[in-house]
């Protein structure tokens, strides 16, 4: 195996977007406030998909349902979908394979949300996540 072989097969990193300094955890890492936010075993299901995705790494990771690519105006974010007794939980995360300013190919955790089961998501979610995303992009901050 080559050295470009071994890092594309390599686990990827996980971060979390970190918003430009702040006291409260659900502002300024707004993807961490939200798991914080979820019953403990929705959150566990999250992280486990998380670690799953990372190990794969993305591009080979087929995801079962848990793990996709988003469309129109979301594309770019990919989705982890963990259902729960009374909600759907979206975490909404970029890949950037070229990530040397994180370590390595990263998978970023950038915000997260729930909804009511077989509703569709709020647009003001998918704005939000849009705007976290323009902001990740100019800062590349992180909290690992």
């Amino acid at each position: 195996m080559t050295s470009k072989e071994a890092e594309e097969n390599a686990p990827w990193r996980v971060h979390f977007f970190r918003r430009e300094r702040g006291g409260d955890l659900s502002e300024a890492v707004p993807a961490m406030g939200f798991l914080k936010s979820v019953p403990s075993g929705v959150a566990a299901k999250i992280q486990a998909v998380l670690e799953a995705v990372a190990e794969a790494p993305p591009p080979s990771f087929s995801g079962g349902g848990m793990w996709k690519a988003m469309r129109g105006d979301m594309a770019g974010f990919y989705e982890v979908c963990v259902q729960g007794s009374d909600a759907n939980y979206r975490l909404l995360c970029l890949l950037d394979r070229h990530a040397d300013d994180l370590g390595g190919s990263s998978i970023i955790c950038v915000y997260g949300f729930s909804k009511p089961k077989r509703q569709s998501a709020s647009g003001r979610d998918y704005r939000q996540a849009r705007k976290y995303r323009e902001e990740f992009e100019r800062t590349r901050n992180v909290l690992s």
